[in-house]
């Protein structure tokens, strides 16, 4: 049948999990980093997702699509709510699901932590995204870490292994609810950036982050080294 549906462009999404969150029906999951309408008989065509996208990824259009199909939307979201249950009272974002990591330190460990100072390995000022200029000194032949600011609290030896002899750019998409693709297409293509790292969370949020700095590399027009980097929630870097 012919009716009105969302339509998201990809192009524009960075990926932040606004509109899955917003959309209570269950139409929409974040695939590779991107939203994805995964089930049109799930859209009821209300649009709750649109004003929640700081992109303007979203509108609406008129085309074939399946009908809406409110008895598979009631019962699809019985089956999460029951696992959420199972899981824990958290209903939204899976980013944002409370949960507490236990640590155990034997006296072994306690023994063999350094006793002298640690000393930070920054190197620039500003770190956030939209707070740092275009053009800098030190982005002259730096090599450039992009990092979501989740990371650093969850690997214990982030300054030592990403931070060191880096220039670092820290932000999060789902809070910033911005493109962060422009400025750091601006910082490559006007700066000797040797090469590019970027370290994220395993959430799915995280992924807008990672599609950005991606981005920015592929309309920057230069062929730099990069690499990705995924932490989990308890600090481990994924393979």
């Amino acid at each position: 049948m012919i009716r009105k549906i969302i339509r998201i462009d990809k192009e524009k999404c960075n990926g932040c999990g606004a509109c899955a969150d917003a959309c209570h029906e269950g139409a929409i999951d974040i695939i590779d980093g991107k939203a994805e309408l995964v089930r049109e008989h799930f859209c009821d065509g209300l649009g709750d997702c649109l004003p929640e996208c700081p992109t303007g990824a979203i509108s609406f259009e008129e085309r074939e699509a399946p009908a809406y199909d409110e008895e598979a939307v009631k019962k699809a979201q019985k089956k999460v709510f029951a696992k959420n249950q199972a899981m824990s009272t958290h209903t939204g974002c899976p980013g944002s699901r409370s949960m507490q990591i236990q640590r155990f330190e034997t006296p072994e460990t306690i023994k063999s932590a350094p006793s002298v100072e640690q000393l930070s390995k920054l190197q620039n000022w500003p770190v956030q995204i939209k707070l740092a200029p275009v053009s800098a000194p030190y982005f002259n032949g730096a090599k450039l870490l992009i990092a979501a600011d989740c990371t650093a609290y969850a690997y214990a030896s982030f300054h030592q292994d990403f931070i060191r002899n880096k220039v670092t750019l820290i932000g999060c998409p789902k809070l910033d609810q911005v493109d962060y693709s422009e400025k750091l297409t601006a910082i490559i293509q006007n700066n000797n950036i040797q090469s590019v790292t970027i370290v994220r969370m395993e959430v799915p949020c995280c992924g807008g982050l990672e599609m950005a700095a991606k981005k920015a590399l592929q309309d920057s027009g230069k062929f730099l080294p990069w690499q990705v980097i995924t932490i989990s929630i308890d600090g481990k870097t994924i393979e």
